[in-house]
């Protein structure tokens, strides 16, 4: 008999997502969340276990009977996961590929400690580096951006949107970790997963605004640090919020080979069209 998975994170989007699949393919979920109130308005049906990340007590006892762990809760939580799940469990965890950024933040710092806490641990399981997640319930990524270009007759954007971005649509994030709690780890991993092909930014932005029946924007390049100081200015009313590190982390590429991913997850990822295609029909 398969065991079931527990899902910490379980009302979170990726979590949501995860809970949804299992369920739909007749796999057990145990739902671990922070608010059970928002469980029971969100979830797929099951009971959930209450736990704060930060209670180790309670997150043992969420944990206790576990034989498969999938995390979409931050990386930074992972040392506590890693005390209060049995020795023997599979774990499968999500971090972020902002681990490889140039300008750490708190967030990729988060993911750092816990990848290494992971790697560290000999435990059986694996760390999980999305790119930029979209097409999941609520998410606010292509959607946010879908519409900033509602607003603005031109997008002003660093370097003129020339860096690369490789966003992996939410349904093949889904498809990883379940295959990843498949495998069984005879060690502790971490390996990139992301969209099939790198693409410039603004190509990015075009294609968003294709998929959700605008008219192709008008990208403007602007100096970096001029975008920076003109983004507390986003707090005004119906301009979504933009903060600085956001405009930074515009510079770099973030372009990744998806082979590793490929041979060891078996996952193929959808084209940027198809996932926005899917995106934008819900």
């Amino acid at each position: 008999m398969t065991p079931p998975v527990h899902v910490i994170g379980a009302s979170g989007r990726s979590g949501l997502a995860l809970c949804r699949a299992l369920r739909a393919d007749g796999v057990a979920v145990v739902p671990v969340v922070r608010d059970a109130a928002k469980w029971r308005a969100v979830g797929t049906g099951e009971a959930a276990r209450v736990a704060d990340l930060g209670d180790p007590a309670a997150l043992r006892n969420a944990l206790g009977d576990a034989a498969r762990v999938a995390s979409c809760a931050h990386a930074r939580h992972t040392p506590a996961i890693l005390a209060a799940a049995p020795p023997a469990a599979r774990l499968v965890l999500l971090g972020s590929t902002r681990r490889f950024t140039r300008w750490p933040d708190a967030h990729g710092t988060g993911v750092l400690t816990g990848e290494a806490a992971l790697l560290a641990s000999g435990r059986s399981g694996v760390m999980l580096h999305p790119t930029m997640i979209y097409g999941a319930q609520g998410e606010d990524n292509v959607q946010r951006l879908a519409a900033v270009l509602r607003r603005l007759p031109v997008v002003p954007l660093p370097g003129g949107g020339r860096s690369l971005v490789q966003p992996i649509h939410q349904d093949d994030v889904t498809s990883c970790v379940r295959a990843a709690l498949a495998i069984s780890w005879q060690e502790p991993h971490a390996l990139v997963i992301a969209g099939p092909t790198p693409l410039p930014y603004a190509d990015f932005v075009r294609a968003v605004a294709e998929a959700a029946g605008q008219r192709p924007p008008r990208i403007v390049p602007v100096p970096a640090w001029v975008l920076r100081l003109a983004a507390p200015l986003t707090v005004l009313p119906g301009l979504p919020r933009v903060r600085g590190d956001e405009i930074r982390r515009l510079l770099e590429d973030k372009a990744f080979a998806i082979g590793p991913m490929i041979a060891t997850l078996g996952v193929q990822p959808v084209a940027l069209k198809e996932g926005l295609a899917r995106t934008f029909s819900r």
